[in-house]
């Protein structure tokens, strides 16, 4: 007994990974030990796991990391960011409307919740390694010579995230002399860049002109992001700053630079007029149909396209939002994958990499490759055509129809911009009338024109968060749809799809015009435009939230500025 009961407590104190299961057997006078292979089995089923690292912790690398299955997989995130930021809201964080740290959630707070650990990594990938199945990273810390090595780590599945960087057009001076507003960091430095242009102009002994230049605010672009940060300044301004700077209120300028014929040129013609005619009443100066030939630190030359003039035109501070273009690892990877030249990574319908089995990439820096109809119109006609005959019946159409359309969703585009009910109604004689059956040459005339429907999607955080969430769901169903297809039929080589292919779904988009007002762009070609549509964009952005915490935050910002106003301080 003595000897039971010592076994007995050694087995209660010894971990639980190392526990011996002893058994005392009083009639053969002998003990038979059991090793516990927990740990042991656990270490197999690790080493099992695929490994895949994410580049990126934006809207689609974190889409990805919140909907992925990471029970069956090994995770390790690399990015120059240890958070999520809720971009849409970058502009009112430049001018105080929202605190900065409002936006912005840790990526180990929202991974932590997950069944299982997600690795990550503070650093840079600087460089893809499809051949030998590798990433090279810098860490984020230069000043530090301990924790600056660069590592390299392996994968058998990579997602691209990296996003996509300012474009400047190669315009000289951009880089040195404007404000850019794609991170938090850059609408940090802008809120204090604001607010030293007018500590700047109240300095005794400086001239009137020269004031007035410190005072002139400069947006380059008129799209979303600087349409909304020209509407967050002008109410910056008139609502908050010139009553703390009342002796410089008259001498300061809201420029927008546009080099289209109209701002938002990316919505409904409506809201765009809407936006243009705002602005007009609010003072804020609209040029379009200009191109920015170079900028300095005090001025920035014009040209004038319908007359070809060239103007400067003296600044205190200078927005440049024009677009995004490539990050130098990405111009890398594509050159190595045969894809130089592009201006974004190629992507199959299912976020493939071109050209790399076990790369995938979303958001910005990649733009899927919509196959043609046209080019598999021989095949889709011969898989339709069960007997043989040369001609296609509509009952043999309706057995391929749902396939088509989710293989070539430029299908269904075509049909809705020539009102069509059905493929049917493409394939109705020149009078109108139903056919029976087609032939080759009838079938490819019909469908001759459904692939200039094909149009590239934009690279917006709706884009991106979709593609992430989709990818996800992908490979937590990855060895089910191994044996079990989900896609469409393979017209050329037989068989089915491993997974239905990517389709983006458009919820509408908003532009806030300032002064209380937003217009709205919404699905069903629905347009809103007044008070009411900045409530509900307010509604929407609130929702959509990454966390409880950051949307609480939020909405007590919004709050707060109603109460008390923006706050001034130079921090």
């Amino acid at each position: 007994m003595t000897l039971l009961s010592s076994l007995g407590r050694a087995s209660r104190s010894a971990p639980l990974a190392s526990k011996l299961l002893l058994l005392g057997t009083l009639s053969g006078g002998s003990i038979v030990a059991y090793s516990d292979s927990n740990a042991e089995a656990n270490k197999k089923e690790e080493q099992k796991k695929k490994k895949v690292i994410v580049l990126g912790t934006g809207w689609a690398g974190i889409s990805f990391l919140k909907d992925l299955d990471i029970t069956s997989y090994d995770v390790q995130v690399v990015s120059p960011q240890n958070y999520f930021a809720f971009t849409p809201l970058l502009p009112s964080v430049t001018c105080g409307t929202v605190e900065a740290r409002s936006i912005v959630e840790s990526v180990r707070n929202i991974t932590k919740k997950k069944n299982g650990e997600i690795e990550l990594w503070e650093a840079d990938c600087f460089k893809i390694d499809p051949v030998n199945h590798k990433v090279h990273c810098r860490p984020v810390f230069k000043d530090d010579p301990e924790a600056s090595q660069e590592f390299s780590l392996g994968y058998d599945y990579l997602i691209v995230a990296v996003g996509a960087q300012v474009n400047t057009f190669g315009t000289p001076g951009v880089l040195e002399n404007c404000h850019f507003l794609k991170e938090v960091e850059d609408a940090q430095r802008i809120r204090r860049g604001v607010i030293d242009c007018f500590e700047k102009a109240i300095l005794p002994g400086l001239t009137e002109e020269q004031r007035r230049r410190k005072l002139h605010f400069v947006i380059v672009g008129g799209g979303p992001t600087g349409v909304e940060f020209a509407a967050e300044l002008h109410d910056f301004i008139i609502e908050d700053i010139t009553k703390i700077y009342p002796s410089v209120k008259e001498l300061v300028k809201i420029t927008l630079i546009q080099s289209g014929d109209h701002i938002l040129n990316s919505f409904d013609e409506r809201i765009s007029s809407f936006a243009e005619q705002k602005f007009t009443r609010d003072g804020i100066d609209v040029q379009t149909g200009m191109r920015v030939m170079s900028v300095t630190d005090k001025d920035i030359t014009v040209k004038v396209k319908s007359s070809g003039d060239v103007i400067s035109i003296p600044h205190g501070l200078i927005l440049w939002s024009t677009g995004v273009g490539t990050r130098p690892v990405i111009s890398d990877f594509m050159e190595q994958v045969g894809q130089g030249g592009r201006r974004a990574l190629a992507t199959n319908e299912w976020l493939q990499v071109t050209g790399c089995e076990n790369v995938y990439a979303v958001g910005d820096c990649a733009s899927i490759a919509q196959r043609k109809i046209m080019g598999d119109i021989a095949n889709i006609f011969k898989a339709a055509d069960v007997d043989n005959s040369g001609t296609l019946t509509m009952e043999e159409l309706q057995d391929v129809v749902d396939d088509i359309l989710v293989r070539y969703p430029q299908v269904e585009l075509y049909l809705k911009s020539k009102h069509m009910r059905n493929i049917n109604d493409l394939l109705a004689d020149s009078e109108g009338n139903a056919r029976k059956e087609v032939d080759i040459e009838a079938f490819k005339l019909a469908l001759s024109e459904v692939d200039s429907q094909m149009k590239t999607l934009p690279a917006t955080a709706q884009v991106a968060a979709q593609q992430g969430a989709y990818l996800a769901k992908c490979f937590n169903r990855m060895e089910q749809c191994k044996e079990q297809p989900e896609g469409p039929k393979r017209f050329r080589t037989g068989g089915h799809h491993q997974f239905r292919p990517f389709q983006y779904k458009h919820f509408g988009q908003f532009a806030p015009l300032g002064g209380d007002q937003a217009a709205a762009e919404l699905p069903g070609d629905w347009v809103s435009a007044g008070r009411s549509t900045q409530w509900l964009w307010y509604s929407v952005y609130a929702s959509k939230q990454v966390s409880w915490r950051t949307r609480a935050l939020v909405v007590s910002d919004w709050t707060r500025r109603y109460i008390f106003g923006r706050d001034s301080s130079r921090i």
